[in-house]
């Protein structure tokens, strides 16, 4: 019993009868409102003829009870999902219609996913390049989600049914990632893992966000970047990069942002906040004479990138060979790191970038993961709507 209001009276009026005297004492049922409790009836049996007045006392649950109530009723034994279970290209994704929902741990919550997004990691986890760490196959792949809490674990405390959150659902990309991602109706993730939707954004524009948010923003804490560094970012129209443009200069008070593209995307690099652009199809960027504190490689350059670093600067480097002093680097997923960076997406400091050829509908991952795989992409490709 959430609640007991104080004791109510109630006008009832019996239900009328053919027959009233072949039946003095009939055992009467009628349907009563409780007030402040509109969902909530009773059906009274008395075995008196013409009562006029009754005293009930009833439990009125609260609305969260009932909606909590409601909640895990709907939650279904089977969803839909995409699956692969055997590694290679696109056309091992299939389309399922009746993939168990996962089980909710202590430590996780249950989301209705909303939107989802693609990572290279992605792809690359399917092609099977990680699959001496990877989780047992058959596998829903997905890392990115925004949805909505519908079922919380005993242990979770900060969160709770009906909040809308977003996160990366793998705390590493690569060691053990979940057999149950994002793309699907359905998934389960650890509460440590994500953090509240901020307000300004839609479920597409967070579910963009996660793991290349908190790569750019992890990646330039293992660098040591601090306020009126500079940096040079290659890559900047990408996913991460077009995040470590923003991060760099509106989170850690970067002095200069240099990075590189075509020249048909330097408009867009510089609306994100880059002070120099570069074409990389025109110019070699290690030759030009101006050296950067730290150089972010989201394109696997490290040899071309240790020559555009000061001393004593550092490399970050996504992919592709380590040349000093270039540092490997696989983010951590934190919730954490989320809610640090909420308010600055909430004050459009931080903007969340998505391709304009998205967001592609739950039944065309596949044709998502083929455009993702041209590397084509400025910004996100997102799925939504997922259901």
């Amino acid at each position: 019993m959430d609640s007991i209001p104080s004791p109510t009276t109630f006008r009832w009026m019996p239900p009328q009868h053919s027959s009233p005297t072949k039946h003095p004492f009939p055992f009467l049922t009628s349907q009563i409102s409780i007030k402040g409790c509109p969902k909530l009836t009773h059906s009274v049996q008395k075995s008196i003829a013409t009562p006029r007045n009754l005293r009930i006392l009833a439990a009125c649950p609260s609305a969260e009870t009932s909606t909590a109530a409601g909640a895990a009723a709907s939650i279904p034994s089977e969803m839909k999902a995409w699956t692969y279970s055997e590694y290679g290209g696109v056309d091992v994704l299939k389309f399922e219609s009746s993939v168990a929902v996962p089980e909710v741990k202590e430590d996780q919550v249950l989301i209705k996913v909303a939107a989802a997004a693609l990572n290279p990691v992605d792809f690359k986890r399917r092609l099977g390049k990680f699959q001496a760490t990877d989780s047992p196959l058959p596998t829903v792949p997905g890392y990115d989600v925004a949805g909505v809490v519908v079922k919380v674990g005993s242990q979770v405390n900060g969160l709770k049914e009906g909040d809308e959150v977003y996160g990366n659902i793998n705390e590493k990309p690569l060691t053990g990632p979940k057999e149950f991602g994002s793309l699907a109706e359905y998934t389960a993730v650890e509460e440590k893992l994500l953090a509240l939707k901020p307000q300004n954004l839609d479920f597409v524009q967070a579910a963009s966000l996660p793991l290349a948010i908190e790569t750019a923003y992890e990646g330039l804490l293992k660098a040591g970047f601090s306020e009126g560094q500079s940096i040079l970012v290659l890559g900047g129209a990408g996913g991460v990069g077009s995040l470590a443009i923003q991060v760099a200069k509106h989170v850690f008070g970067a002095s200069k942002v240099a990075a590189t593209s075509t020249e048909a995307k330097h408009e867009f690099l510089k609306s994100l906040g880059a002070d120099l652009t570069i074409d990389y199809t025109k110019e070699n960027f290690e030759d030009r004479p101006e050296k950067y504190d730290v150089v972010y490689d989201a394109v696997g350059q490290s040899d071309r990138a240790a020559k555009a670093v000061k001393e004593g600067g550092s490399v970050v480097v996504l992919s592709g060979a380590v040349t000093p002093p270039g540092f490997r680097f696989l983010v951590t997923s934190k919730g954490e790191y989320l809610k640090h960076l909420n308010p600055y997406l909430e004050s459009g400091k931080v903007k969340p970038i998505l391709d304009p050829k998205g967001p592609f509908p739950f039944d065309k991952v596949n044709e998502a993961f083929s455009y993702l795989e041209t590397n084509r992409a400025t910004g996100k490709v997102v799925i939504y709507p997922i259901q």
